[in-house]
């Protein structure tokens, strides 16, 4: 039986099957930065914060990667990073291009209240294309997740690709992985469900550098908890 109050999804309702996501990007490893070297709405975004926050601020960039361009941008504006991945390849390279960084590989749903790793909370939360690995159902979810680590009036900023898809098999980088999206004004409502306030919206579309992932639209979103 569900312990989630009716018409809401608990983590124990959803149980995450991440089979062969973590694995995909074990084997992509530096290739997913050969593949993407235009992240002009990551970068705009991480400067969001950089403006907004002051010095010694507590940032987690959550499915970190590389740690490229994010978590380094985050240390060098004097900020402690943590970041978390579910792939083990990926935080080994974070580790090493973001020495001044503590990263660690997690799953989100380890990170929701009561969950089996509490990292503390954050000023700011960085969620760049990491939402769109979870099924649609789990999003809600990893967004509470979200909420649930900032600080009050913390920020957050995410993005999507813009599609309309759940869980979803797709070709990436030689591999395959799943992905789920939303269309534009779904999404905005699905943020704002979560408790967030919507500061700011930015959208690029983005053709990457690999013949096997197709263009797409890149949508940005600068938050803030809505307390």
């Amino acid at each position: 039986m569900s312990s989630s109050p009716p018409g809401k999804l608990g983590y124990e309702d959803a149980l995450p099957d991440r089979t062969g996501q973590a694995e995909a990007f074990d084997a992509i490893g530096d290739h997913y930065d050969e593949a993407f070297p235009h992240k002009e709405g990551q970068v705009g975004a991480t400067e969001w914060l950089v403006d907004c926050l002051p010095a010694g601020s507590r940032v987690l960039d959550l499915g970190c990667g590389t740690g490229l361009p994010t978590a380094r941008r985050l240390a060098e504006a004097g900020f402690e990073v943590v970041g978390v991945d579910l792939s083990g390849g990926m935080v080994a390279l974070a580790r090493k291009h973001v020495p001044d960084g503590t990263f660690h590989q997690v799953d989100i749903a380890d990170l929701r209240p009561g969950g089996p790793c509490d990292l503390g909370r954050f000023d700011a939360v960085a969620a760049f294309f990491s939402l769109l690995m979870l099924p649609r159902q789990e999003i809600p979810l990893a967004l509470r997740t979200v909420r649930h680590l900032l600080m009050p009036n913390g920020l957050f900023v995410l993005s999507m690709v813009e599609a309309d898809v759940d869980d979803f098999s797709i070709p990436f980088i030689g591999r395959t992985i799943r992905v789920s999206g939303y269309l534009r004004d779904e999404l905005r409502e699905t943020v704002e469900g979560a408790g967030f306030e919507i500061a700011e919206e930015n959208s690029y579309t983005y053709a990457p550098a690999s013949a096997d992932v197709p263009p797409e639209v890149q949508i940005f979103l600068h938050c803030r908890r809505h307390d």
